[in-house]
């Protein structure tokens, strides 16, 4: 399995800055989680390829970009951009994004070819298939509804934590898998900022080690989320902990596994 975490800026030269402004990952090029940068950090081969974005809440930094990427497609689109999150998830998008007032309501438009976008809705807890992938959504602890994911290629399995403070349904469900390979955790303000981190309901450094004190698998452990004002005193502290298998992911990097 591929996963990359796509660059939000880029330096004078063109090429990805380590700061990471807005979230997109991407699965073997064709599945995106989240759409903060989609349109902005894809490949030209990426983007014929993405038609399935799941979306785990609806702050900004997530969907900056899924109404730019949409559009940019609108007229070549021979199957609809699928949009797969909770029914509060949608409702968000639809009142708050593509209302035809921030953006057209594009799952009630067509090209040529048919509708131009979709949602399906997904079930907390409840498996679901996303092209050759198997996908679980568990509520996470953030200020808005939010979901962490479990996905899994029947080969490779990675839990992804999403935006979340200190939450416990998340952990009881990575932990009743017989294997995790790889944890993508979200690290947002650095310790001296708790007081921020507790009241957006991000995690620091140190909350951070204490919930990896809930993982039970061993495993490849990636740092994301760190804002990118913070980042140099974030990457120190993370290194600091001195926790086997930790690293910061880098945007613009693939990692596979």
């Amino acid at each position: 399995m591929k996963i990359q975490l796509l660059p939000s800026s880029f330096d004078g030269n063109g090429l990805a800055s380590p700061e990471q402004r807005l979230t997109c990952f991407l699965i073997n090029d064709s599945v995106a989680i989240d759409a903060g940068s989609l349109a902005i950090g894809i490949t030209p081969e990426q983007r014929n390829s993405v038609r399935d974005i799941l979306v785990t809440h609806p702050h900004m930094d997530h969907i900056a970009s899924l109404p730019i990427f949409i559009d940019d497609l609108f007229s070549s689109l021979e199957t609809p951009v699928r949009i797969h999150a909770t029914e509060a998830v949608i409702a968000a998008l639809e009142r708050d994004v593509f209302n035809w007032t921030v953006y057209p309501r594009f799952s009630e438009l067509h090209n040529e070819f048919g509708p131009v976008m979709e949602y399906i809705q997904v079930e907390l807890n409840s498996e679901f298939r996303v092209g050759d992938l198997r996908v679980t959504a568990i509520p996470v602890n953030h200020i808005v509804p939010t979901v962490g994911l479990i996905i899994s290629d029947g080969k490779t399995n990675i839990a992804f934590s999403s935006d979340t403070a200190e939450t416990e349904e998340f952990w009881k469900a990575v932990n009743a898998r017989e294997k995790i390979d790889v944890l993508i955790i979200e690290t947002s303000f650095p310790n001296s900022m708790t007081e921020l981190a507790v009241a957006s309901r991000h995690l620091t450094p140190e909350s951070m080690r204490r919930e990896l004190g809930k993982f039970k698998h061993k495993a490849d452990i990636l740092s994301v989320h760190l804002k990118p004002s913070y980042r140099e005193l974030l990457v120190e502290e993370i290194e600091g902990l001195g926790i086997e298998g930790l690293k910061v992911m880098v945007p613009g990097v693939v990692y596979e596994w």
